[in-house]
């Protein structure tokens, strides 16, 4: 694409640069195109729709040309655009933290369907937290929750508090500094507790989109992709009230060995479900009262 002397409108850079993102292998070419557009020419999807002979000035199809080559080298649209909407809310997103992805409301809602007995009250941890979407939107549709997000990585707790402040729910939802749980101390204990954390197995083939620019310390478990998930379920009975319930993503295929994690640690009523794709993306159990500290 060039800023020639040709017209080149909304319809015509939009149908060049999906072609070219699809030729280079993108599984969302015309989407990734829609965004980036909008971006520059301050508007969203239905804007482009309504006025596709709407032609883009020298400045403007500069500005896009720059975009359009960072998406071709593979860059994520999200921190292209510095936000992505999870849970219906836009969440600010950069290199320091995950790109939040649909897969994971489903963690959100089995959260909310486990603890619909205490609606109206309940202490939550949120491990691994990154962007804080999960903590975040579970202080937003619980607003009389108390939810701590916890991090071992310094800089996503940065992002987690900038989008607890724009989403308004500081201070009931605040985040700690924490390798798991080893600086939140005995006397902490929770009601439910849910987690994200890193279960790719090291080794496994990952689409460069993710493997050149999403932070690895969020990505890999180790050898099988269960390092971390196996030191969660250890570790959080010591954290939760009786009839406390541990909530934990998955990746696809884990779902059998994780639930024998859960029931060998005492948690009872142990269950997957399934995110929008139909695979078991969320193991989470109850633990039986004899289990609690």
């Amino acid at each position: 694409m060039t800023a020639s002397s040709d017209i080149w409108t909304v319809r015509r850079v939009l149908a060049w640069a999906a072609d070219d993102l699809r030729d280079k292998g993108s599984d969302t070419p015309r989407l990734d195109a829609e965004l980036l557009l909008a971006q520059v020419l301050g508007t969203n999807r239905i804007g482009l729709i309504v006025d596709p002979e709407r032609p883009l000035s020298k400045a403007e199809l500069s500005t896009y040309r720059d975009l359009h080559k960072r998406r071709r080298s593979a860059e994520p649209v999200a921190y292209m655009l510095g936000t992505r909407e999870f849970y219906g809310r836009p969440f600010r997103v950069d290199k320091r933290v995950l790109v939040p992805r649909p897969d994971t409301e489903a963690l959100v809602e089995e959260a909310l369907d486990r603890l619909s007995h205490l609606s109206m009250s309940a202490r939550v941890l949120d491990l691994c937290t990154g962007s804080g979407c999960v903590a975040i939107t579970l202080a937003c549709e619980r607003p009389t929750w108390s939810v701590l997000g916890t991090d071992i990585s310094a800089d996503a707790l940065e992002v987690a508090r900038d989008n607890a402040a724009r989403l308004g729910t500081t201070p009931r939802c605040w985040f700690r500094q924490s390798d798991l749980f080893a600086d939140l101390g005995v006397d902490h204990r929770f009601d439910l507790i849910t987690a994200n954390p890193p279960y790719i197995a090291v080794g496994e083939r990952l689409p460069q989109t993710i493997f050149d620019h999403e932070p690895h310390l969020a990505l890999f478990g180790g050898a099988d992709g269960l390092a971390i998930a196996r030191r969660i379920i250890a570790e959080a009975p010591a954290h939760l009230c009786p009839g406390g319930v541990l909530a934990m993503e998955i990746g696809a295929g884990q779902a059998p060995d994780t639930a024998k994690l859960f029931e060998a640690a005492g948690f009872t009523d142990v269950r997957a479900r399934k995110d929008y794709g139909g695979i078991d993306r969320v193991v989470s159990g109850v633990l039986a009262a004899a289990q609690a500290p």
